[in-house]
């Protein structure tokens, strides 16, 4: 049996409160698992990280919705006070955490983080690596982030890519066909911008063109995203 006749197209959800919803594989179901354990954390704070297109932001987000959570950047952090940026609430999302928060962030989320403690907040934090490898200068503040546990995503797997790839051509209104689908997971790249580029260059081409969503149409449009570099 072909690969993409044997995938489980009607994988587990979990509603994104306004987003696509969370499809849960091998690949995040220990992230997904630490998101369903909250409040019961260990720690005062947890860290999801992976690469690039990996669902953590995603994840991230569907928890910040349903903690009511304060989002945080750097900019916030570096102009802010920890105080008064976290007011009456308890929990706190910074996603992209490992990037350079200079030195009055640093200052700002290591107050920041003592307030959670002493209150029995929360803090997500999303990176690409693990905290102990994040560009962080200030020691105690560092000291604290690689206590955290850390939830590694691993890359969306094939059922995961393969249900993403429906829906993105579904929200387009195009049918997509089990030959065409088993041809893209053949030579795409493993990730969610991948599906999300594909998707859209495969409708713009089978507009442009008037013809159906075809094998042949796919590896037209392949073959032109690999000339310039993207999504395989």
């Amino acid at each position: 049996m072909a690969l993409a006749e044997q995938l489980p197209l009607d994988l587990p959800s979990r509603p994104a409160l306004g987003r696509e919803d969370f499809l849960v594989t091998p690949c995040n179901e220990a992230a997904v698992a630490w998101i369903d354990r909250w409040p019961d954390w260990p720690m005062p704070g947890l860290a999801l990280y992976g690469p690039a297109g990996c669902g953590k932001t995603h994840l991230a987000e569907v928890w910040r919705r349903r903690t009511h959570a304060l989002a945080l950047d750097q900019a916030a952090l570096a102009a802010g006070e920890a105080r008064a940026l976290l007011g009456s609430g308890r929990t706190v999302v910074l996603d992209g955490a490992e990037q350079g928060l200079g030195a009055a962030g640093e200052e700002t989320l290591f107050h920041l983080h003592n307030l959670l403690v002493e209150h029995r907040g929360q803090m997500l934090f999303t990176g690409r690596q693990a905290p102990a490898r994040w560009n962080i200068g200030l020691a105690d503040l560092r000291s604290r982030l690689a206590a955290l546990p850390a939830v590694a995503i691993e890359p969306p797997d094939d059922a995961l890519i393969a249900a993403v790839l429906v829906k993105h051509f579904a929200d387009r209104q195009l049918a997509l066909s089990q030959d065409v689908l088993a041809f893209l997971l053949a030579r795409m790249e493993r990730s969610f911008a991948a599906a999300r580029l594909i998707a859209a260059e495969i409708d713009a081409a089978a507009l442009a063109k008037r013809r159906p969503v075809t094998v042949p149409l796919a590896r037209e449009v392949l073959a032109r995203l690999a000339d310039e570099g993207e999504a395989t």
